[in-house]
């Protein structure tokens, strides 16, 4: 199947990711469906949306179906309306390890004091630059998912 979508994810320790991160961007985003297997999100970023499909993991949670297409953001706007309750707000830094970037999701609101990293990779198995403050691997753990969060906010875990 093609558009299959290879992330890695952990948790991160402490701030150190912001002074290595070339850029950042506010990201918000809310759930058209959060049903594991066809997530269609909302994502709004400044001027710019997206709307994107995910299907369910395998069995590491590494690799899953994605599809996703650029929106005008006014449409993205108007779409977040239509959204299930609890809207993701989060800022997202970019930093480069080696030949791979990190998307390091710092998150606000209910999920605040939460931060995650992503890595894209082409095979599960490929290796990368770890970062000092990368933490325990959270792959494949639901309840790290962006559509999860958005209705079991980090807030309200035990």
């Amino acid at each position: 199947m093609k558009n299959i979508e290879i992330e890695r994810k952990f948790l991160v320790s402490g701030e150190a990711f912001r002074d290595e991160a070339l850029r950042s961007e506010r990201i918000t985003q809310g759930f058209l469906s959060s049903v594991p297997e066809r997530t269609v999100r909302v994502r709004q970023v400044g001027e710019k949306g997206w709307i994107t499909v995910k299907g369910l993991g395998n069995a590491s949670g590494a690799s899953r179906f994605e599809w996703e297409k650029e929106i005008p953001g006014e449409e993205a706007e108007n779409l977040l309306e239509l959204c299930e309750p609890g809207r993701i707000k989060k800022t997202r830094y970019y930093v480069e390890k080696g030949q791979h970037t990190f998307e390091v999701d710092e998150f606000e609101g209910n999920n605040k004091g939460l931060v995650i990293a992503e890595i894209e990779l082409l095979h599960e198995s490929d290796s990368f630059v770890r970062p000092e403050w990368l933490g325990p691997e959270v792959t494949g753990q639901v309840k790290y998912y962006n559509a999860a969060l958005s209705k079991n906010p980090f807030s309200q875990w035990p």
